[in-house]
């Protein structure tokens, strides 16, 4: 009998694996709904929807294994940095879906939470204040009109397959919608920087890589608290404070 292995659970959803079967659990409806719909729409290997019973979503896994994840080492070649490269371009030259996603919200809101966020993060004594305030002057260059295109909009390294230099397939498609091309290529290359032009060359045009940074930071910036107060560790090697560290 398999057993079941908890993938990552937190107040908000939780991933089970059994077997070859993932049973993704999440109240939100809205997440799932736009999560099959994506699946549904890009050019990209995606997982098989087995079936949908609300709040669960059982898909298939896919074949293949990871790149790397975040604070881990790198577990795929050079080739493989550059396939998941080519896969993220087709996926953002892809016909645009009718709704924004994660990477599309408003610059005006986004500056004003990292605003915010950057201060709890001092007040409250969580980051020195100088690694705050560099990494925001950082962020900035994020902050400006992009063109939309199809993102995944949680792009982690952890959710793109490989096998050797084909990408088999991407998985967690709910925060998907229009959005800012780099923030998934900086979201997929956060922690892992020695593989950034791996990714690029894939990609197949010049990238402003400053903006890549910037995501980095922002990212990092947003992300610290929310981690801490749901059970991760960003403080863990080669994880989000430690990114903010190499902006430095």
């Amino acid at each position: 009998m398999d057993e079941v292995e908890v993938v990552v659970a937190h107040s908000e959803r939780a991933t089970l694996r059994v077997g070859d079967v993932f049973l993704k659990v999440d109240t939100d409806q809205a997440r799932i709904d736009a999560e099959v719909e994506a699946m549904s729409r890009v050019p990209v290997p995606t997982p098989r929807v087995l079936w949908r019973k609300p709040p669960v979503l059982a898909i298939a896994a896919v074949r293949g294994t990871t790149l790397g994840r975040l604070g881990g080492p790198s577990t795929g070649s050079p080739a493989g940095w550059a396939a998941a490269g080519a896969a993220i371009r087709k996926l953002h030259d892809a016909p645009l879906p009718p709704w924004r996603g994660r990477a599309g919200r408003s610059i005006v809101a986004l500056a004003a939470e990292l605003d915010d966020e950057c201060e709890s993060l001092v007040s409250n004594g969580v980051l020195p204040a100088d690694l705050v305030t560099r990494n925001r002057r950082v962020a900035e260059a994020a902050l400006r009109p992009w063109t939309p295109a199809f993102t995944h909009g949680d792009l982690q390294v952890a959710h793109v397959f490989v096998d050797g230099d084909e990408v088999t397939g991407i998985i967690d498609w709910s925060e998907a919608g229009q959005g800012d091309a780099l923030y998934d290529l900086a979201t997929f290359t956060l922690g892992h920087e020695e593989h950034l032009g791996d990714v690029t060359a894939g990609y197949g045009i010049d990238l402003d890589i400053d903006v890549i940074h910037a995501w980095w930071s922002l990212r990092s910036l947003l992300a610290v608290r929310w981690l801490s107060e749901h059970g991760f560790d960003p403080f863990a090697p080669g994880c989000e404070v430690d990114v903010l560290r190499s902006r430095m």
